[in-house]
């Protein structure tokens, strides 16, 4: 099993943001002419994506938090995830995301679909389970 660089409950921390991140919907409610207080009343917002989103910020902060090198291992969790490197490629990886530095990492993991799904698997595929994560304990 590949070490990383990367703390697994800050790994474990940003699966959780990104799978909360995942489950957002478009808002619903637009600017109608409705009374505001009236669509407030069994407000189900908290899982609307919104411009200010607290859980896309907390996730933001997460990924801007790391260094580096585990940026690059963030990237490479979520192409070992996605398919397009196997565990066998891990190193390979992380050079490719250590390639493609361009500024942006934390827009670009922001705007990959199925984030914590993605860094979940690659997290497997290296060895470790869910469990791992959750507990902080590889």
């Amino acid at each position: 099993m590949p070490s990383l660089s990367i703390p697994i409950e800050t790994l474990g921390y940003i699966i959780e943001r990104a799978r909360e991140f995942d489950a957002e919907v478009p808002p619903v409610l637009t600017d109608d002419g409705s009374n505001p207080i009236d669509d407030e009343a069994g407000d189900t917002t908290i899982l609307e994506d919104r411009l200010d989103n607290p859980t896309a910020e907390e996730l933001a902060a997460a990924l801007d938090q790391l260094n580096e090198d585990q940026r690059d291992e963030i990237i490479a969790l979520t192409w070992v995830g996605r398919g397009d490197f196997s565990k066998d490629d891990w190193r390979e990886a992380v050079e490719a995301a250590h390639d493609r530095h361009n500024g942006d990492e934390t827009r670009y993991l922001l705007g990959t679909p199925l984030l914590s799904d993605l860094l979940e698997e690659g997290a497997a595929q290296l060895g470790y389970s869910r469990e791992d994560l959750e507990e902080g304990e590889p």
